[in-house]
């Protein structure tokens, strides 16, 4: 049902994603009366409350409302679907309409100059011939730049939701389609609703459905591509493939397509996919390489850091005897160094780029700092960067190795975030460090890895270290394996255990599961508790947590589960659990839903996407949770180990609970006491990898609460299994094309060149 009215007054907006809650007043006896503002007004006019995205904030128009009526703990209020403004067709009206500031760059003496030239028709002359407002004295390109964009921006989420109602899609979804696809969102989407395929929550089969009933026929090319593009991006994210061969995208595709018909004569055949196939090779719109395919983006990725690895492998490496340094900086540090030791710090002064790798206790942090001092006495003016994938892993960088300017590399690259936007003027630009030293490299995926290859400049020296026992990286991609395999790089692998504590138990066993030995020791930094179910399991992770946080302090107590909301073990549960235990809710406390969870002063948290406040992986506090002189919602968060941010609505969208987290979301972290539990129900996610980077994100002690069996089990069960990239091959084919070229000198044309010949 519709109802019209008049904006009232402004309850909250939210600049960010233009999330709205405005009072409407309206003269519409058909508000349901528990909907209605029980104040009586003077203009005995009926007050309701609407809920939507860019809801109309002057009362310069009347609006359309069309929405469902929802009763929640605000009362019940209008859930807009659908909004349509009507602007009053006088001159008053449109001139009222520009002066509200809807539309930035007019303002009201702007607005009276605009309809003095154009009368009513101001509003038809703006969206149709818009360069005639540069007519107007103080309109310059420029400024009418901005109100160009102003304007479609406020028509165009409202043409979108029109566009969408049929299909059921929420507000709240079709503001993320227009953040997506920005102002031509309702043209995209008209051309090909498959591109609505790209956004996470819009997979091709919930894309197709709705096609499907608006008439497009079973062989269209259009829903052939989409699922083309859906079956590249689902083995990306599901399984990290850069490409797939032509028989397993064939496949792939072809099971996309036939999913739900029910009739074998409705089956679209190969002989109808291959065409489209080889059509969108043609124009662009996949690559492929020796019959594989890829999206452009991923080959892209992975052509380019092969590139840049082959450059720096390949260019002359400054020779320096660091005998006698060396010497001096191992009586410095006050420690012995193995022969691999020794090896991995000659490595690293004898080559461009290097890598260590080896399992916790082996001594890689040992080799860090007498590499870095040995540089400092080489060349004390030469700047050093030290940095890893996240947060927490570089922090942990800069308190082993004394540099306390550590980094993550999203930081050091100038990158804003996830999308590749750049922080301004750090676009292309180079690395400005001598020594680069990059830690948890099994962290990185190929997307990150070519935005930090393409950035090393010519004279620095590159070190490499991680684990490679590690789960792989969470995105595509797996780079530090490559590059280990590649054969081309040299690598030092440091296999020796160095720590010596009596109790020190979890290095050994560490060592143990990656060689499929189940004869584990046990004592008081690593042991089992004995359960079998979820519920068991739950029950004994609580109290062992209460347990050690006494002992040990909140901040240094973790528990990693393998699944995330499946189950009384899961994250999302024993986050409940735990925290209305721990941090139970008093008579003064504010719970602040965000989505689907709700926040209260002195939670413990995860940042799980970088942004300009804090890194992902994050761990820290809310403090407080407030309202400032606007009346908005304010939220004061300590990260660890001592930094304190502000955040606002917008910002808590990448805010989690932390009592418990993921085993790929503790990866680069460390923590004094892990609690694990390992039972039957998560034997789907039970791997040798998955068990060893828990146990080894544990300093002091390790608690696994479970079973045995299934201990053993994961053990035997390796997944570091074969992704889809060619990243080792790739840099060996650009190194034997540079070793057979006469001259490199790095210009355009001769990569160009060398592309060619690889």
């Amino acid at each position: 049902m519709s109802y019209t009215g008049v904006y009232d007054k402004t309850i909250f907006f939210n600049p960010a994603n233009k999330y709205s809650v405005i009072s409407v007043k309206t003269t519409d006896r058909s508000v349901p009366e528990k909907a209605r503002d029980a104040y009586r007004h003077r203009d005995r006019m009926i007050r309701f409350c609407a809920v939507g995205y860019d809801l109309p904030r002057t009362d310069q128009v009347s609006m359309i409302l069309d929405g469902e009526w929802l009763d929640g703990k605000n009362g019940c209020q209008l859930h807009v679907t659908q909004c349509e403004e009507v602007v009053p067709q006088t001159k008053e009206g449109v001139q009222g309409y520009l002066a509200s500031k809807l539309i930035k760059g007019v303002g009201e003496k702007t607005a009276a100059m605009i309809v003095g030239r154009f009368g009513a028709d101001a509003l038809r002359v703006l969206e149709k011939e818009p360069e005639r407002l540069l007519e107007i004295k103080g309109i310059t390109e420029g400024k009418l730049a901005d109100i160009q964009a102003s304007y479609a921006e406020s028509t165009a989420l409202r043409d979108l939701m029109i566009l969408l109602s049929p299909f059921k899609i929420t507000p709240v979804a079709a503001t993320k389609i227009y953040e997506h696809f920005g102002a031509r969102s309702v043209e995209i989407l008209r051309d090909n609703p498959f591109e609505l395929c790209q956004m996470s929550g819009f997979g091709f089969l919930r894309v197709d459905a709705i096609v499907l009933k608006n008439g497009c026929s079973l062989n269209a090319p259009m829903r052939i591509q989409g699922a083309v593009y859906a079956a590249l991006d689902k083995q990306r994210e599901d399984n990290g493939h850069l490409f797939l061969t032509d028989e397993e995208l064939l496949k792939a595709a072809m099971g996309l397509l036939n999913k739900n018909l029910p009739l074998p004569q409705m089956k679209v055949k190969s002989t109808e996919v291959a065409p489209v196939i080889e059509d969108m090779l043609l124009h662009g719109r996949i690559t492929c390489s020796n019959g594989n395919y890829y999206p452009v983006r991923c080959f892209a990725q992975e052509d380019e850091t092969a590139l840049q690895i082959a450059k720096i492998i390949s260019a002359p490496s400054q020779q320096t005897d660091i005998r006698r340094t060396l010497e001096t900086v191992r009586a410095k540090l006050g420690v012995e160094l193995s022969q691999r030791q020794t090896e991995a710090v000659y490595m690293a002064f004898r080559h461009n780029l290097s890598i260590i790798t080896g399992s916790p206790g082996t001594g890689k942090t040992t080799v860090l700092k007498a590499v870095i001092e040995v540089f400092r006495a080489l060349r004390p003016d030469g700047k050093i960067l030290l940095a890893a994938p996240t947060g927490r892993a570089s922090r942990r960088m800069a308190e082993s190795t004394g540099i306390t300017d550590a980094k993550t590399l999203h930081s050091a690259l100038g990158l804003l975030g996830e999308d590749g936007a750049f922080q301004k003027d750090q676009k292309d630009k180079p690395i400005d460090a001598a020594l680069i030293i990059v830690d948890e490299m099994s962290m990185m995926d190929m997307w990150l890895a070519r935005q930090f290859f393409t950035r090393i400049g010519a004279d620095s020296k590159v070190v490499l270290v991680g684990d490679a026992d590690q789960l792989q990286s969470v995105g595509a991609g797996d780079v530090f394996r490559e590059l280990i395999g590649c054969g081309l790089i040299p690598v030092t692998i440091l296999n020796e255990i160095f720590r010596q504590k009596q109790d020190s138990l979890i290095a050994y066993n560490a060592q143990k599961i990656n060689t499929d030995d189940t004869d584990f020791y046990y004592g008081n930094d690593f042991s089992v508790r004995k359960c079998k179910t979820q519920e068991e399991a739950a029950e004994h992770i609580k109290s062992l947590y209460f347990m050690c946080v006494q002992e040990y302090g909140l901040e240094r107590v973790q528990i990693l589960s393998p699944f995330r909301s499946t189950g009384a073990a899961s994250v999302e549960q024993l986050n409940e659990v735990i925290r209305e235990t721990i941090n139970p809710p008093g008579d003064d406390t504010i719970d602040l839903k965000v989505g689907g969870v709700y926040f209260r002063n002195g939670d413990k948290i995860m940042q799980n996407k970088n942004n300009a406040k804090a890194s992902n992986g994050d761990i820290g506090f809310i403090r407080q949770i407030a309202r400032d002189e606007k009346n908005e919602i304010k939220i004061l968060l300590r990260f660890f180990p001592d930094r304190e941010v502000e955040y606002r609505m917008a910002d808590m969208e990448h805010i989690e609970l932390a009592y418990a987290t993921t085993v790929h979301k503790a990866q680069g972290s460390e923590f004094d006491v892990v609690i694990f539990p390992i039972i039957k129900s998560h034997a789907m996610m039970l791997t040798r990898s998955l068990v060893y980077t828990a146990i080894t994100r544990a300093k002091c002690k390790v608690i696994l609460v479970g079973q045995l069996g299934m201990l053993f089990m994961a053990v035997h069960k390796n997944d570091t299994g074969k992704r889809n990239t060619m990243l080792g091959k790739r840099i060996g084919l650009y190194v034997k094309a540079f070793s057979t070229s006469k001259r490199v000198s790095g210009t355009v044309e001769e990569l160009e060149q060398l592309k060619k010949i690889s």
